[in-house]
């Protein structure tokens, strides 16, 4: 079981970046699947989370800027990231669970984690 994630970047204030997340060795679309990013001295915190019905959550500090999808013939999951912001800035982090409506954020809920990617957001 292996999650790539992949698309960060350096962007400026206001700019976009699209995230992947794609899965080799299952299928992404049997699973829920989060975001979560890690910023410097920060604890690891839940932007956004999609269900296998496409239900989707995120935090409050991302609601109305970010997207996430999901497409399942390509077995990959999208976090489209705009007007981002500089406290945007983290290592971005996608995971593979099933949690409870209550807990998607709770990392503690995820199987498998791909490896990261940084976002860089400059003011």
């Amino acid at each position: 079981v292996q999650l790539q994630a992949s698309g960060g970047g350096l962007v400026q204030a206001g700019g976009s970046l699209r995230l992947s997340c794609a899965a080799s060795a299952f299928r992404l679309g049997d699973y829920g699947i989060a975001w979560f990013r890690q910023a410097p001295g920060r604890e690891r915190e839940g932007v956004s989370y999609i269900r296998s019905g496409h239900s989707t959550y995120y935090a409050d500090s991302v609601k109305g800027r970010f997207t996430i999808s999901r497409d399942n013939a390509k077995n990959t999951v999208y976090l489209q990231m705009n007007n981002l912001k500089p406290e945007d800035t983290a290592v971005y982090y996608c995971a593979v669970g099933r949690p409870v409506t209550s807990a998607v954020f709770a990392s503690s809920m995820y199987y498998y984690w791909g490896q990261g990617t940084l976002v860089t957001v400059s003011s």
